[in-house]
């Protein structure tokens, strides 16, 4: 192995995640295993613009684990987007010996650390941590499975009243650009109904099917849209017009929103964390920069992270046909 660092930094970058914090404690112990001195940088790029950093060591990882969220905190720098930001980011780097950095985030946090490395050398690597699994480049991201999780029991939760009183639920949950969430939790909770951004579905088959799923007999249904779905011009149009096509439902909307970012990381995501934590610090001492680690066909991988930022390919033909049998 090629050691070309001594001193990392650690960032968490844009929306949280369950199970950044087992990414961060994961890098910062597998710098203690390979004697290198990690360097924890608050409130992500805003952060090290304004030198907020801090030497960990194993024992300042403690008991994170489990929790969600991301103790390094987060935020979306402004000012870090200008080159006169960057400027000041990289002087803090320099100020504190550090000479990689790790990112953890999505998209935004990858274009920012391909920049920073494209003006300045520097050599950075990415941990895809976001649960829209909307990263080019690895199967899944730190954070999607605990999402799903949370999504399905939301969902499980609402179907018990949905039954009680023959109501028809329209349920929004995360996913601007992406349907993985709402296919795969919709597909898990049972849903009668799943619009994804990636497949327009149009309001008039909607109506139809829930007709044809009246006349088989069920008395109550759950739809699951992803916050991307263009049916409506939101979910509460959506639930109106509905409404106002069948007859014989009480419609009700629930959006999740940020309850799907929230709460104890899944076992599969403190596992991935922590694979890609030493697979991003083993990338740096091999002199690798400009990459992501992500899981690829459950083996870890490196790509660019330009390939990182390309817009993920999505195959849910076969999971939509599942959907389509399943619900009948």
């Amino acid at each position: 192995m090629t050691r070309k660092v001594k001193n990392i930094g650690v960032l968490t970058s844009g929306g949280d995640a369950p199970g950044m914090n087992a990414a961060i404690r994961s890098v910062v112990r597998s710098c203690t295993y390979y004697n290198l001195q990690c360097f924890g940088i608050h409130k992500g790029y805003e952060g090290l613009i304004e030198g907020d950093i801090r030497e960990l060591n194993a024992r300042s990882v403690r008991n994170i684990i489990n929790k969600g969220g991301t103790f390094l905190k987060s935020a979306r720098s402004q000012e870090f987007r200008t080159p006169e930001g960057r400027k000041k980011a990289y002087d803090n780097l320099v100020k504190y010996g550090i000479d990689g950095l790790v990112v953890i985030g999505g998209d935004g946090s990858f274009t920012g650390a391909l920049k920073l490395s494209e003006e300045y050398g520097f050599p950075v690597v990415g941990i895809p941590g976001t649960i829209d699994n909307d990263i080019n480049g690895t199967d899944y991201t730190i954070g999607y499975d605990t999402a799903l999780n949370t999504v399905v029991d939301a969902i499980d939760k609402i179907r018990d009243t949905a039954s009680s009183h023959n109501r028809l639920f329209l349920i929004e949950v995360m996913g601007r650009d992406a349907g993985d969430i709402a296919l795969n939790a919709g597909i898990g909770a049972g849903a009668e109904e799943i619009l994804i951004p990636e497949e327009d579905m149009g309001v008039d088959r909607l109506i139809e099917s829930l007709k044809r799923s009246k006349k088989s007999g069920k008395t109550s249904s759950i739809i699951v849209v992803a916050e991307g779905d263009k049916s409506g011009k939101n979910i509460f149009e959506l639930g109106e017009y509905v409404e106002e096509h069948l007859k014989g439902y009480e419609v009700r909307v629930s959006v999740l929103g940020h309850i799907q970012r929230g709460g104890a990381p899944s076992c599969y995501d403190r596992v991935l964390a922590s694979k890609l934590g030493v697979g991003a610090v083993e990338a740096l001492l091999a002199g690798k920069t400009e990459v992501m680690i992500g899981v690829v066909h459950k083996n870890i991988t490196e790509v660019p992270l330009r390939t990182a930022l390309e817009k993920k390919k999505y195959k849910h033909d076969k999971l939509i046909k599942v959907a389509d049998i399943t619900s009948i």
